[in-house]
C-alpha cells in the first residue's frame, strides 16, 4: 500500500513518545506540511515541541488501544515509535501494523539483536546503537587515511 505523499513527505503521521527524538521529528514533519499527532504517557514531554510545531497532542499510553484509536492510527500514512523503551516501540509498532494497518511503520530499537525480532513483524528498525557504531567505525577508518 504505497504511501500518501504531500511534497514527498507522509501526509498523516502518529509519533509515540515526545522526548528528543520524537519532539525533533514531530518538529521537522510538521514543518514540511505533515498532520502530526504526538502521544506521550507524561504531559511535561510536550515541553520540547519546537514553536513550528502545528500538530496535535495526546496525553497516554500508546500500548492502550484507545489511545492509538484516539490518535486516529487507522488513517495514518506512518507510525513512528521512538520511546526509550525496545519492547513498547515493538507493541506499538505491532499493533500500529497489524490491527490499524498502518502503512508504513518504524521502531526505535536500542538493542541491535533485537533487529530481527522487529523484521518479523514486517517492521522497519532504526538502531541508534548501530548507527553510533557505524560513525565510530568510519571515523576510525578515516582517520588512517589522513
Amino acid at each position: 500500500m504505497p504511501l500518501k505523499r504531500q511534497n514527498g513527505w507522509p501526509q498523516y503521521v502518529v509519533i509515540v513518545g515526545c522526548g528528543r527524538l520524537g519532539s525533533l521529528l514531530a518538529g521537522l514533519l510538521s514543518e514540511v506540511g505533515s498532520s502530526v499527532v504526538v502521544i506521550d504517557i507524561e504531559e511535561s514531554a510536550f515541553d520540547l515541541l519546537t514553536a513550528g510545531f502545528s500538530g496535535f497532542r495526546i496525553v497516554g499510553d500508546a500500548v492502550e488501544i484507545e489511545v492509538l484509536r484516539a490518535a486516529k492510527t487507522h488513517k495514518a500514512d506512518c507510525l513512528l515509535a521512538t520511546t526509550e523503551e525496545d519492547n513498547v516501540n515493538l507493541m506499538v509498532a505491532q499493533v500500529a501494523r497489524k490491527v490499524f494497518n498502518v502503512p508504513k511503520v518504524l521502531a526505535r530499537v536500542f538493542d541491535p539483536r533485537r533487529e530481527g525480532v522487529y523484521r518479523e513483524f514486517d517492521i522497519e528498525t532504526v538502531s541508534p546503537t548501530k548507527l553510533m557504531a557505524d560513525a565510530f567505525l568510519a571515523s576510525l577508518e578515516n582517520r588512517g587515511e589522513e
